[in-house]
């Protein structure tokens, strides 16, 4: 059977559809070397599901057809190790320009059938804080007295074992136990009995157990733009909107630039209380000069010569400041002393290691600031010298004011404003030094005027398989249970980046948190969909409410927030030969 689709200016062209070009697909890219399968636990089927849906899409675009849909729908779609899919499997494809083609997809699974719960919170003291928290697992005999507690107060709980999911660095077996309480379709419903166990002296959450890794998700929208460097005519690359201390919707920068395709792109400050809203909170890099230090070593998209090539690599970031013979590292840039929001640097309180969403403090500290940070400098304690285009040191004094244009700020703190006052007087040269390091090989990377980089993490893939890096990147902590659960460990949206066998950049957007409309997807299914995909390598980029996906300037995707799409502090966008520039 086959189905004659045309498009706008182009000829008809045959095809096979149905069931068998799809199961055929699905053969041909191994997915069963993925060893996932239907019922295979934690939420495995849904990464088993996705994959069909991700292989459905036509291996070659129809180069010419701009803009055009190939809308397909296939029913109990055979899938490696299980039966069928559920029968609501349907994807477009639109060829966007030559060497760009986004395929969007709809899985739903009827059998899922999530339900709202209310979820018994476990009392967990913060392991570098010492601060008392809650968590929501512990061990079995927390589980098993608490239990005892809830029968006794007239309630029905029950218990459910939670297993790691296969991180790269993490134990395997058992992570906890869950107590929940109550199946209910509705919202509303889960929070009266919510209310009732919480007056009965319980800590509560009200759940909806679609969010759950262990059990399949009710559906999902997934967006996955496929560019292919060797026939773009055009850039891929990384964009602050020209601020890196702002914050701009993904679809407004997109639509601003003339952009074929937007992303939002890394984690960066959306609280006063940790810095200037929209500075990156990790590795920046945009048209070589670096705009924020790396948090630690995490993952980043790396694109070079405008995106004609692009990888990925967990990357540190080393930069130093001179004044003749004497050197003074700096520990960030673009950012307020004192705070770094991620963690991830030497010195810093409570850790020095990457910590997801965590503000670290740092005594003495020496901060940077670029011609691109163009809102008015942090002020307070320490002090600052102000540097002209050659890096001469023009003035010097309290902290606060503005960078000049074209030139840089030095602020300082403890003895790094002690240090500046000893070096960096007035009329002094001061040099600064820049290293971007691979931390796998050692090797430098040096970045040139068309080379930007978007950091997140953790790490999804590598090499070909699949390899998540979460404790390593501070996304969850393997002795502490109250932290990087729900981020980690349960569904979530998320956007993703990857390269395929071929070097094509493969840019994914999953809404989530819209019961059973879209869920999200664990670290762990993100990491098997971008393999599915044929990720070589792949990594997690934010998500949850910055998640977007614009096409052409327009939003394409549903965003978590109440509000609406929300404004990121940057962006990875696909700009035609023509467009604009995107700094």
């Amino acid at each position: 059977m086959s189905a004659t689709v045309k498009r706008p200016g182009h000829t008809g062209r045959t095809r096979p559809s149905g069931l068998a070009e799809l199961a055929g697909r699905t053969r041909s890219m191994g997915l069963a070397g993925l060893g996932v399968r239907r019922g295979a636990g934690r939420g495995l089927a849904l990464g088993t599901a996705v994959a069909v849906l991700a292989f459905a899409a036509p291996a070659t675009a129809d180069a010419g057809a701009a803009g055009g849909a190939v809308p397909v729908t296939a029913a109990a779609v055979p899938v490696a190790g299980a039966a069928s899919v559920a029968d609501a499997l349907s994807w477009t494809v639109r060829d966007v320009a030559p060497g760009v083609q986004v395929r969007t997809g709809v899985l739903s699974d009827p059998a899922a059938a999530g339900v709202w719960t209310v979820t018994v919170q476990a009392p967990a003291v913060d392991r570098l804080t010492g601060a008392a928290t809650w968590a929501p697992l512990a061990d079995r005999a927390w589980a098993d007295a608490t239990a005892e507690r809830l029968r006794a107060a007239g309630f029905a709980p029950r218990l459910e074992q939670v297993t790691w999911d296969r991180y790269a660095d993490t134990p395997r077996g058992t992570m906890g136990w869950q107590v929940r309480v109550g199946r209910y379709a509705t919202q509303t419903a889960a929070r009266t009995l919510g209310s009732a166990v919480t007056a009965a002296g319980f800590r509560t959450a009200v759940e909806w157990t679609g969010y759950d890794g262990r059990q399949p998700a009710d559906a999902e929208r997934v967006h996955v733009a496929v560019l292919d460097p060797a026939r773009l005519r055009g850039t891929i690359e990384a964009s602050d909107g020209g601020d890196t201390a702002d914050r701009e919707r993904t679809s407004v920068v997109a639509a601003r630039l003339g952009s074929l395709v937007g992303v939002n792109g890394g984690f960066f400050v959306t609280s006063d209380a940790d810095g200037v809203q929209g500075t990156s909170a990790g590795l920046s890099a945009v048209h070589g000069e670096l705009q924020s230090m790396a948090a630690g070593s995490r993952a980043a998209l790396i694109l070079q010569d405008g995106g004609r090539r692009a990888r990925i690599a967990r990357l540190s970031t080393t930069v130093t400041v001179r004044a003749g013979a004497a050197s003074r590292a700096v520990q960030g840039i673009n950012r307020v002393p004192g705070k770094v929001r991620n963690c991830g640097r030497p010195g810093a309180v409570p850790t020095a290691l990457p910590r997801q969403d965590v503000t670290c403090a740092l005594a003495d500290d020496l901060v940077e600031f670029t011609s691109d940070f163009r809102a008015p400098l942090p002020t307070g304690s320490g002090v600052q010298v102000v540097l002209d285009r050659h890096g001469v040191v023009v003035s010097g004094g309290a902290r606060g004011g503005s960078v000049p244009v074209g030139g840089s700020v030095l602020q300082g703190t403890g003895t790094a404003a002690a240090w500046l006052t000893d070096h960096a007087g007035t009329g002094r040269r001061l040099e600064v030094r820049e290293a971007v390091r691979d931390t796998a090989t050692g090797r430098r990377i040096r970045l040139g005027a068309h080379d930007t980089v978007v950091s997140a993490a953790p790490t999804l893939v590598r090499d070909g398989r699949v390899h998540v890096d979460a404790a390593t990147e501070g996304t969850l902590d393997p002795l502490d249970l109250s932290f990087g659960f729900a981020w980690s460990n349960t569904r979530q949206p998320r956007t993703l980046a990857g390269i395929d066998g071929r070097g094509r950049l493969l840019l994914v957007t999953v809404d989530g948190r819209q019961p059973g409309v879209s869920e999200g997807l664990t670290l762990a299914e993100a990491a098997a969909f971008m393999r599915s995909l044929g990720a070589v390598d792949a990594l997690n980029l934010d998500g949850g409410g910055s998640t977007a996906m614009a096409i052409e300037g327009t939003l394409v995707n549903t965003p978590s927030d109440a509000t609406g799409e929300r404004a990121v502090g940057d962006t990875v966008q696909v700009l035609p030969a023509t467009g604009v520039d995107a700094h």
